[in-house]
């Protein structure tokens, strides 16, 4: 075994960008179907948003200059010699001394520069009373103001949001070519594990929490997720059922057997599904190990730990960024995390990283992380915990009252 060769988590990351990339070519689909994928080239826009310049609210179009130094006691008198309808042109030039009635999203004619509130001016026949002065460029969205011509409007490698969506139809855009989710298989491993809908168990036996879980938080992430059952400590039958399902997946998820022992197939399963193998074999962490990631034709294959919140851990830690990696997502400084100070003392060994449990608690001098404290086999702490906090491989421990960093759970 190679246990003795375990790597950081900060290499084991740094593995996982350097040698996994999208396995499936970009597609191109409808603006609709395109929510919640990743961009796989940059847009930039032919046309200038607004392409021109409109007014923000209910007024009259003027000359800013025309209202200058106008009060409720002395206001400025403009002549109205027009009225500006929507999606119409505003096609009369607006002199000095004079306005123009225009709706919220109506055309700002030539000449003008502002408009005033319809709530700070008084009509009177054919002509406005100003009661208020207001600045150039005052309650309008000049032309291009959103977005210029020629500008990069959204970089490749951006998770498509409403809003982006909103700006690229704005553009015109209406089909953009993205990465197709990627295809989780995930199969579990032991000849203890039994299916969930088991209502009876033998002495022994345990339901499969993980198939659920795992599937569960893949998908969260974006993924198509294919339930490969769950297989005996079998060697013949283990690598036939892997090969099945890494035919038919980007990524596979072997869940459970990746710890040490005489029955560990995992590793064997995984040397056999291809070049190179495997690039990482435990990782020097807490909970969670037992992890093993390997490259196999130039798909990427895990052995997660049994325990149901070891996985779940090492899930958040390593496979979300790998599924964000085969989605083509760019790398982001920021995650789901959140400041809070810890409740109390927590110990922790020199030389690996520690990830604790635990349950956020709003109270009236700020944000407290409490730990949940309990075995990697208990499903009930991952309930009980809104996060978990990273103590990292240098320090002996964390102190009560100290400010860490929650990185949530979805």
């Amino acid at each position: 075994m190679k246990f003795f060769h375990v790597k950081t988590v900060t290499e084991t990351l740094d593995v996982i960008a350097r040698e996994f990339e999208p396995i499936r070519p970009p597609v191109e689909l409808s603006l609709p179907n395109a929510l919640d994928l990743v961009l796989a080239e940059d847009v930039v826009s032919d046309e200038q948003v607004p392409h021109f310049a409109r007014s923000t609210v209910d007024g009259y179009a003027v000359r800013a200059r025309d209202t200058f130094g106008a009060s409720d006691s002395l206001p400025a008198f403009l002549d109205v010699t027009g009225k500006i309808e929507m999606g119409k042109e505003a096609s009369s030039y607006l002199k000095e001394g004079q306005a123009q009635s225009i709706p919220t999203g109506g055309m700002l004619p030539d000449g003008a520069d502002s408009v005033v509130m319809i709530e700070h001016v008084e009509e009177v026949d054919d002509l406005i009373n100003v009661y208020r002065q207001v600045a150039p460029g005052e309650n309008v969205i000049r032309a291009g103001d959103d977005v210029q011509t020629g500008e990069l409007v959204i970089e490749a490698g951006k998770r498509l949001r409403p809003q982006d969506l909103g700006v690229l139809s704005a553009i015109g855009k209406t089909k953009v070519r993205v990465y197709p989710s990627p295809i989780v298989a995930i199969l579990s491993t032991g000849d203890e594990i039994v299916p969930a809908d088991r209502k009876v168990l033998a002495p022994g036996e345990i339901r499969d929490i993980n198939s659920i879980t795992i599937a569960a938080a893949a998908r969260q992430c974006g993924a198509e997720v294919i339930d490969g059952g769950i297989v005996p400590d079998d060697y013949p039958l283990f690598v036939q059922r892997a090969k099945e399902l890494y035919d038919r997946a980007d990524l596979l998820l072997l869940s459970g057997g990746s710890s040490v022992g005489t029955r560990d197939y995992t590793e064997q399963v995984m040397q056999s599904l291809g070049e190179p193998g495997v690039l990482v074999h435990g990782v020097s962490i807490k909970p969670g190990k037992p992890t093993i990631i390997a490259k196999a034709g130039g798909k990427p294959v895990m052995g997660l730990p049994g325990h149901p919140a070891s996985a779940m851990i090492i899930f958040h830690l390593f496979v979300a960024p790998l599924i964000r990696r085969l989605q083509g997502e760019s790398p982001s400084p920021y995650d789901r995390r959140l400041p809070a100070r810890i409740s109390r003392n927590v110990a922790s060994a020199v030389g690996r990283s520690d990830y604790i449990r635990v349950k956020l608690e709003e109270r009236e001098d700020g944000l407290w992380a409490t730990p949940v404290f309990g075995k990697s086999g208990l499903i009930s702490t991952l309930v009980k915990s809104d996060g978990m906090v990273e103590i990292s491989a240098n320090k002996e421990g964390i102190l009560e009252g100290e400010v860490v960093q929650v990185h949530l759970f979805r």
